[in-house]
């Protein structure tokens, strides 16, 4: 079976598109899925669905951005396995993949953190607002 969503990190959290969710649930078996879009209507796993909207094309990002990278984060340190998605899991998605990246140490930039997310799910492409708000939010990076 091809899989449409990818692991991010080890088995532990996964990233994809919203129409992925059946699939997840199914062969991962993920304990919290976090849905990143701003119009979340239907979700085939309502029991486990955390809603963490970021909008996209909106001003000032931060807040949403870093509250969706925290809550996935808790989930991983807490033990979970965590899929994270937005519509078609490229510019909200990606934009997580790589704070949770930074956020986890698993990279040291943000350069690097998008190249270890684009390795796991190719269709990543962060528009640079995105960008901006992750630039302001690890300004280490």
């Amino acid at each position: 079976m091809t899989k449409n969503y990818q692991p991010l990190v080890d088995n532990r959290i996964f990233i994809g598109g919203a129409a992925d969710v059946k699939d997840v649930m199914e062969h991962e078996k993920a304990d919290v899925i976090y849905d990143l879009r701003a119009e979340a209507l239907e979700h085939d796993a309502s029991e486990v669905r955390v809603h963490a909207p970021i909008v996209d094309d909106a001003e000032q990002q931060d807040k949403s951005i870093q509250k969706a990278i925290n809550e996935v984060v808790k989930s991983y340190e807490a033990g979970k396995k965590v899929y994270f998605h937005c519509a078609g899991g490229s510019n909200r998605t990606g934009t997580v993949a790589i704070g949770t990246l930074l956020a986890l140490g698993e990279a040291k930039t943000i350069e690097e953190a998008e190249e270890k997310a684009k390795d796991a799910r190719a269709k990543i492409n962060v528009k640079p607002e995105m960008k901006a708000s992750l630039q302001r939010l690890f300004p280490e990076s």
